[in-house]
């Protein structure tokens, strides 16, 4: 089997494929953080924001629209988690404003997209 060939549903997502982006973008943001923090606020907006994608990725591998919308609102949850962590970096001044807005306005995109895909499941 060919497995570069083959794509699993989620993979072609333009959702999942942002947030994808969106995790690596945190990971490298979260690279600085002092070291003290690899187990407290660095792994937990990692965790975050694999969650966001992770959630994506589960639910549209589901059997129900149901389902999937039920992810959804777990993936959007965690994108919330990762802005309220994010605050809080920016607050211990672990990252400039400019990267809070840069993660903000990637957050407000993909919130965006995760709302439209929820109605569009719903409204079925």
């Amino acid at each position: 089997m060919d497995t570069k060939r083959h794509l699993y549903g989620f993979e072609k997502l333009e959702i999942w494929k942002d947030s994808r982006k969106f995790v690596n973008m945190i990971y490298e943001i979260s690279k600085d953080f002092p070291y003290h923090e690899s187990r407290g606020m660095t792994s937990q907006i990692r965790r975050s924001a694999v969650s966001v994608m992770a959630n994506i990725a589960e639910g549209a591998s589901r059997f129900s629209k149901k389902d999937f919308a039920h992810y959804l609102q777990i993936s959007y949850s965690s994108l919330m988690e990762v802005l309220s962590h994010s605050y809080i970096a920016h607050d211990r001044h672990y990252f400039d404003k400019e990267k809070l807005e840069i993660i903000k306005t990637k957050i407000y995109m993909i919130s965006n997209k995760i709302n439209a895909l929820h109605k569009s499941l719903v409204k079925r």
